[in-house]
């Protein structure tokens, strides 16, 4: 991974290591797309020379990921209708009712 930084003043794009915070101007790229990248006309590119290093994971990372997991996968159980009798077959839902089968 590689992280791409436009320096519009300059004129100039700057691919180097994976940036440990996000920056304005600033994009990550995986490896192939740093290495391939190009600049408008008139602009010049300084690289980072050598290998792209992937990122070492931080506890606060994996944690934060675990989380994301965990929320994703939590389970909402249905809460009855208002207006809905102790059997659960009538209720209101904004404008509909559910009306019970005749008997």
């Amino acid at each position: 991974m590689a992280t791409l930084t436009y320096i519009y003043s300059d004129s100039m794009a700057v691919v180097g290591p994976l940036a440990a915070f996000a920056e304005p101007h600033s994009y990550d790229l995986c490896e192939e797309h740093a290495v391939r990248l190009t600049v408008p006309r008139g602009w010049e590119v300084v690289r980072h020379v050598g290998e792209f290093p992937s990122p070492i994971p931080h506890a606060d990372d994996l944690e934060a990921l675990a989380d994301a997991v965990r929320e994703a996968a939590r389970v909402e159980v249905p809460r009855p209708a208002p207006g809905a009798d102790d059997t659960g077959q009538t209720g209101r839902r904004g404008h509909l009712r559910v009306v019970p089968p005749p008997v």
